[in-house]
């Protein structure tokens, strides 16, 4: 009952003198607003980002060359050059087809599908006025799953399709150089000029084009990517039957991680008596923790610098007590000579800072929530406001209040009665 007496007499207080009582709880209010407006931006940033990652595919196992490092690589003038990275991979050095289907035999319970790619650059589709941008690409009928593409109309590339001048393109392509996107444009030829070279196509398939939100916030024409054939890329480009990289998709139920070591370990076989190459395996799940691990760590700094201005008002909390007692000071001695203990003063002042300190941490909470809120709706992504950071943002400001409360509650409880009466 008496905690209750305390609690009103708390909001009694704060009622009287509500101007010094906001002031007082400005530290507050701004240390915890800032440190969950921080924590809510950067739990947004952290989940678009994820979310960005997984629809790549956190099964996905990217293969790539890596260059070996060499001692002695600036001893002769073509070494140096290596050093730089300046000299492309020869066709001894790249994986072969042979390489990828001996792998798919040893592993074929923990492989879900390869994506292979060769990337030819960017072309360009004339129709009439419109001239359309693309990023040329050739593929295996495996990359769509890979790389979650959805098709709308058609099909996706077929391994059969050889060299087959046929491509896949995107709904906004199709809007661009058609004027619709809809099934009608299946089969229907367009030019591209790539490399000097000007090409018949024949569109097999339309799939939904996924805005990364870059070109919506920039306002710039997307360049979209075309899909065409493996073999038919390797004969425009004329290079070889090889590939400096491709994707692995670990088959459902498969320990990634422990998949991952696997490949690494059966591609770097191939490449133990390469004096430039190996082979090196990431994936999205090591790429994703590591993110997230950075992000974590870059909130957790900038919210440890914000938190200062919560000893800040820590400070405000425990001067205005102090004054309070010098204010009720002849209260105190009364209360004393009627026989109040000294832990029931100690108990009412300590009461009153940790009152002070939850109703400017509730209106901390509320600023955090609406600024996070607006800061991440002006990056573009989702708010996520913490609950854990709200709960413990609470908690941190009840302890600040019985931290800084505690010394003045205490210096009341040990006045005299004789003293206090006697104070003018």
């Amino acid at each position: 009952m008496q905690l209750f007496d305390n609690i009103r007499l708390a909001f009694g207080s704060l009622w009287a003198n509500k101007l010094r009582a906001l002031l007082t709880m400005l530290g507050i209010i701004i240390g915890i607003g800032s440190v969950i407006a921080i924590v809510t931006v950067g739990d947004s940033l952290t989940g678009s980002i994820t979310d960005s990652l997984q629809s790549f595919g956190v099964n996905n196992i990217t293969v790539s060359l890596q260059r070996k490092s060499d001692d002695d690589s600036s001893q002769t003038d073509g070494m140096a050059i290596r050093m730089f990275g300046m000299e492309s991979p020869s066709e001894e050095d790249l994986f072969t087809d042979a390489m990828i289907e001996e792998f798919r035999t040893a592993y074929p319970d923990q492989i879900d599908s390869i994506s292979l790619q060769q990337n030819l650059g960017s072309g360009q589709v004339q129709q009439e006025e419109t001239t359309v941008q693309v990023s040329v690409l050739g593929v295996n009928a495996d990359y769509a799953a890979a790389n979650g593409l959805e098709l709308l109309h058609g099909r996706f590339i077929k391994d059969t399709d050889g060299e087959r001048q046929v491509a896949v393109v995107s709904d906004v392509f199709c809007e661009s150089v058609f004027g619709q996107s809809g099934a009608s444009v299946l089969g229907q030829e367009f030019q591209l000029s790539l490399n000097g070279q000007l090409l018949k196509f024949y569109v097999a398939g339309v799939y939904e084009y996924d805005d990364d939100g870059f070109v919506s916030m920039t306002g710039a024409d997307p360049v979209t990517d075309l899909y065409m054939p493996m073999e038919t890329a390797q004969k425009l480009s004329g290079g070889t039957a090889g590939y400096q990289n491709f994707t692995v998709v670990a088959a459902a139920g498969t320990d990634t991680t422990a998949f991952l070591d696997q490949v690494e370990r059966f591609f770097v076989s191939f490449y133990t008596r390469n004096e430039s190459y190996t082979a090196t395996a990431s994936s999205m799940e090591s790429m994703l923790e590591e993110m997230t691990s950075m992000l974590n760590t870059v909130k957790l700094a900038i919210s440890a610098i914000a938190a200062i201005s919560l000893l800040v008002g820590g400070i405000g909390v425990m001067n205005i007590m102090l004054v309070s007692i010098t204010e009720r000071t002849r209260e105190i001695g009364t209360r004393k000579a009627l026989g109040a203990p000294g832990i029931a003063i100690r108990l009412q002042f300590i009461t009153e800072a940790v009152v002070i300190c939850l109703v400017g941490g509730a209106l901390g909470v509320i600023l955090g929530v609406g600024l996070g809120a607006a800061g991440a709706s002006l990056l573009g992504y989702a708010a996520k406001p913490s609950a854990a950071a709200i709960v413990l943002a609470v908690g941190f400001s009840m302890l600040i209040g019985v931290f800084f409360g505690y010394y003045p509650a205490n210096k009341a409880a040990k006045l005299d009665p004789i003293e206090a009466l006697r104070y003018e």
